[in-house]
């Protein structure tokens, strides 16, 4: 059984990590750890290069993180209903 709030706390802290650990789109989920990974590197980076920018990519990975949250949440749901052991 998938642990829905164990998939969203992985997706929103490192994007991917829970769309793997519910196992259902593993390489979408390691390649978007693979691109968070990189984007943070950006990130640190552009926040010493472009400050201003700074804020609107940190606004954006929010966003994505909070939405890739949900979708781990509701992936996580689904398996388990489908398995019959819904919670």
């Amino acid at each position: 059984m998938k642990q829905p709030w164990l998939a969203a706390v992985l997706n929103f802290f490192l994007m991917g990590l829970g769309t793997a650990y519910n196992g259902r789109r593993v390489p979408l989920g390691l390649a978007l750890t693979v691109g968070a990974i990189l984007l943070t590197y950006v990130e640190m980076n552009l926040q010493t290069v472009a400050p201003n920018l700074y804020w609107v990519m940190f606004g954006a990975v929010f966003l994505n993180n909070t939405f890739l949250a949900i979708d781990g949440f509701s992936e996580a749901k689904a398996i388990n209903a489908s398995s019959g052991r819904s919670k």
